[in-house]
């Protein structure tokens, strides 16, 4: 959610205002309030100028210093040109001829919006100076500097209730992504958790039953079968990617025909989806088929290889009672050594 004034919106009131303060300042011309027209005329131009620099060419919200400093040097300017040729002590007022006041205030007002309120803060305060100075401090009334404050005023309030607006909108939108993002984890893990509990009540239910049945009482084959289960329960937590129909089935053929088989999934074929992941579980399923180890490691590779899966059969050289760790590797013998492709080969 983002909360802002439309930038045209903006340019649009401003450029209006900017030439109504401009058709005054013309139109006192005709009024004969300045001793001499051409100061007057030179800080038209210069008034239009600056509104076009600090409007158009630049559409950052937030205005570069060196624009902002132009800003207030053309709002020290003015005065000083205008005020230079008007009477302040003249019979009537000097009427549209003050001009220069509301053209200070909108041109500081402008910087204000765009997120330079002490720059616009600067212009308006040298206004106030010069016109106790040049006029009197009963004048700031009646001239419209104190209008031209609280345009600026206003102009620095409403600008930080919008950038606190967008900082807040900023910090929920951060809230609620985390929120989504937690709920959305909380439901993975429960829907994994559930889907374990349901792959391990189909695997192990047929047991448990035979166990009460038997009040305990198994046979070796049994008990066997129960390692075996056992060890397809854990497949199904440190397998998990690396099992489908297939693989499950031969590795239960494997682990009945004494074969020792671990099957460790890190995270290497995530990746991996549809016929690819079934031509490299196929390929898996096919190398427990035709093994004759003792033990079996399939073990997926980490991303950026070109390898999906390695499978290494071992055969114990010894009596059998060779581990996989420490220094009895030296008494294994490899039987099988197969590297699955991540990408079919032609």
């Amino acid at each position: 959610m983002r909360v802002s004034v439309p930038r045209p919106l903006i340019v649009v009131v401003a450029t209006l205002f900017s030439s109504y303060i401009i058709v005054l300042g013309v139109y006192s011309l005709q009024g004969e309030f300045a001793s001499s027209n051409e100061p007057v005329i030179v800080a038209l131009a210069v008034y239009a100028v600056a509104t076009f620099a600090v409007l158009f060419p630049d559409k950052r919200p937030r205005m570069p210093i060196w624009l902002a400093a132009f800003a207030v040097a053309i709002a020290v300017i003015l005065p000083l040109i205008v005020a230079l040729v008007l009477d302040p002590r003249r019979e009537g007022g000097n009427g549209y001829a003050t001009w220069y006041v509301a053209a200070v205030g909108t041109l500081m007002t402008i910087v204000a919006v765009r997120r330079r309120p002490g720059f616009a803060w600067v212009g308006i305060g040298f206004l106030v100076a010069q016109t106790v100075l040049w006029a009197g401090p009963e004048y700031l009334a009646a001239l419209g500097v104190i209008g031209s404050a609280s345009w600026v005023g206003v102009a620095h309030l409403l600008t930080n209730a919008l950038a606190k607006a967008v900082r807040d909108s900023q910090r929920f939108a951060i809230a609620e992504r985390g929120a989504a993002e937690w709920q959305a984890a909380q439901e993975a893990h429960l829907n994994e958790r559930q889907f374990r509990l349901g792959q391990t009540t189909v695997m192990a239910l047929p047991m448990l039953r035979t166990i009460q049945q038997s009040a305990g009482d198994l046979t070796a084959a049994q008990r066997a079968e129960c390692l075996h289960l056992e060890g397809a329960i854990r497949d199904e937590i440190r397998g998990r990617r690396l099992l489908n129909d297939a693989v499950r089935e031969q590795v239960m053929l494997a682990r009945r025909r004494g074969t020792t088989v671990t099957l460790l999934d890190e995270g290497g074929i995530d990746d991996i989806e549809g016929e690819d992941l079934d031509r490299v579980l196929g390929a898996l399923a096919d190398a427990l088929r035709r093994t004759n180890a003792d033990k079996v490691i399939a073990r997926t590779v980490p991303e950026g290889s070109d390898v999906a899966i390695t499978v290494v059969g071992l055969r114990s050289s010894d009596d059998g009672s060779a581990s996989l760790l420490g220094n009895s590797l030296d008494d294994d013998e490899v039987e099988l050594w197969l590297e699955i492709p991540r990408v079919a080969t032609q």
